[in-house]
């Protein structure tokens, strides 16, 4: 039996027809044979498209009132290990019940996700699964008003407004701060990407540095350093910090970047963890092959993505809950040969 979902409040086709000023029908055709349409006419139809957030249904007809099986999937990027396992999980689960996925990317541009939203929408996707807490206001306004499942991945705030499931990268990054402070490190850089949207980085620098603070360590400028989710550029950063006056130990916002300082380390003749200790979070797949293996934040990437894809289902199929459901998976700090006492 089919399963309707409600699709109050969004803007249908009359409604684009009325701030248009033309009827039904020269709408029907601005999206079917936009060709017979004059050229004045299509920039009014546009404009009223857009300006009531109005989505194209292309399965209207025999699945009107049907989900469409599909999940959406907006991650930043799919070009390195930070998200695979998740993916791979992620889908893994839904293929079980017969489900599937469809996953864009927008490779931290955040401006990019409406279009993304929009063309989900138009497939009918019966929910949609984005990572972290920075987006902005209009796509997940335009899920919400049509009833489609919303859930935040990979991240966890128990004051979050959207459902969650993730961990609390905070957290996150005062832990593998305060194992190194408990080494007795206190001359400690730390090599974070780029925090503007990207929640996730922001809260674990923030952590790092608290941790920090509560020890009366304030790492000075130039222990702060924005190094990319890229291991070649990682290494040059970790060049570049090692030239001169190197710390004792780094701190790294994941494992991409702590493998990327493992070979500046390589490169600059630094022993590791004798004049270097590093640490890093994620425990990517190589992490424990380096040399030595890379001491970091295992994070249970397998639990969370079973669990948003569960939650994403439940919700999907029995309706979305008024109460904000937030769920949290702690890391496990793995400790190898990177990291030592001073």
């Amino acid at each position: 039996m089919a399963i309707v979902r409600s699709r109050k409040g969004a803007p249908g086709l009359v409604e684009v027809a009325a701030r248009a000023g033309v009827s039904p029908a020269t709408v029907s055709r601005y999206f079917n044979s936009p060709e017979i349409v004059k050229p004045d006419t299509k920039a009014r139809i546009a404009e009223a498209a857009a300006e009531l957030g109005y989505i194209r249904d292309r399965l209207a007809g025999a699945l009107h009132t049907r989900f469409s099986g599909t999940m959406g999937l907006i991650v930043p990027t799919v070009d390195n290990a930070i998200f695979s396992e998740f993916i791979e999980v992620f889908g893994g689960r839904l293929s079980e019940h017969d489900r599937t996925m469809l996953i864009a990317s927008h490779g931290y541009d955040l401006s990019l996700e409406v279009a993304i939203v929009r063309s989900l929408l138009e497939r009918r996707i019966d929910g949609v699964v984005i990572i972290g807490f920075d987006h902005e206001a209009i796509p997940i306004t335009m899920l919400e008003e049509r009833g489609v499942p919303v859930i935040s991945a990979w991240n966890f705030r128990p004051d979050s407004r959207l459902h969650c499931v993730g961990t609390d990268n905070r957290n996150a990054g005062a832990t593998v701060t305060r194992h190194l402070l408990d080494l007795g490190h206190r001359d400690i850089a730390f090599l974070f990407p780029e925090t503007q949207a990207n929640d996730r980085a922001r809260d674990r620098l923030e952590g790092a540095l608290a941790a920090a603070q509560e020890v009366g360590v304030e790492p000075s400028p130039d222990r702060l350093r924005i190094a990319p989710y890229d291991i070649g550029q990682a290494k040059s950063v970790g060049q570049a910090v090692l030239s001169h006056n190197p710390p004792s130990a780094v701190v790294c916002g994941n494992d991409i970047i702590a493998q990327g300082v493992l070979y500046a380390c390589q490169a600059k003749g630094v022993r590791i963890p004798d004049q270097l200790s590093i640490v890093g979070i994620g425990d990517f797949r190589g992490s424990a092959h380096t040399e030595p293996g890379l001491t970091t934040l295992r994070l249970p990437a397998r639990k969370i993505g079973e669990s948003v894809a569960d939650t994403i289902l439940s919700m999907s199929q029995s309706g979305i809950p008024e109460k904000t459901f937030r769920k949290n998976f702690d890391g496990v700090l793995v400790e190898r040969g990177s990291t030592q006492s001073v």
